[in-house]
């Protein structure tokens, strides 16, 4: 007997009030989202396996330590463009490139990717991490479908999220009460991570759980079929 699992949340808050909230953090985001995320997304960078020459796009790029990372590995041949809502996070991001000298590598640009910019087929691969919860509930298909649009055929991407697939978990079931509760502040929630992406219509090629900070998460590498329908 199949169980129906339950309904992702959605996400309350508008775009412009996640706009002003990250704005208003940026400068001290580090300071807590570091210890949790920085061992996640260097393993999903890895796994995303950027090569030299390659042209790349992060979505939701906050300070911009994967956007340095990223840089080194298209080294001076590659490309490497950067989207995000906050104009606070791009300004972080830019001190930290042009500090490390590779700012000349990448392209920053400060909009929702749902208004995703790029021309069709331009990347070799998108990477996301702690981005793709943030989206509401019926903007998920929406912004894989742009991905999927900008990515070449093969082209790669590369998910690190909080997931919803350990319905059992009791600080799960309590983070999600406080997203109910104050979803001004607790603004994103656990999704199903990569039956999003395969119902998106990629093609999943590595799949692995983690745990952030005690709650469940999931890393997701996927790669965009040669024939592929591309939905706008």
């Amino acid at each position: 007997m199949n169980l129906k699992k339950p309904e992702v949340l959605r996400v309350c808050r508008t775009k412009a009030q996640a706009k002003k909230a990250y704005d208003r953090i940026s400068r001290f985001y580090d300071y807590f989202a570091e210890v949790s995320e920085k061992k996640h997304r260097d393993r999903a960078l890895k796994l995303l396996d950027i090569k030299k020459g390659e042209v790349v796009l992060e979505i939701g790029f906050g300070t911009g330590h994967c956007l340095m990372e990223m840089a080194k590995s298209v080294g001076e041949d590659g490309n490497v463009y950067g989207i995000d809502i906050s104009s606070g996070m791009l300004e972080i991001s830019k001190q930290r490139l042009k500090k490390a000298g590779l700012l000349d590598r990448v392209e920053l640009y400060c909009e929702d990717a749902l208004k995703m910019p790029y021309e069709d087929e331009k990347f070799d691969a998108v990477f996301m991490s702690f981005t793709l919860e943030l989206f509401d509930t019926p903007e998920i298909p929406k912004v894989l479908a742009k991905i999927k649009r900008v990515l070449k055929p093969k082209g790669r991407l590369g998910v690190v999220s909080m997931s919803r697939e350990d319905g059992k978990s009791l600080l799960l079931r309590l983070y999600e009460w406080a997203h109910k509760k104050f979803p001004q502040y607790v603004d994103c929630r656990p999704i199903y991570v990569a039956e999003s992406i395969k119902d998106a219509g990629f093609e999943i090629k590595h799949r692995e759980k983690v745990k952030l900070s005690g709650l469940p998460g999931e890393i997701v590498i996927a790669v965009k079929p040669s024939k592929s329908v591309v939905v706008t």
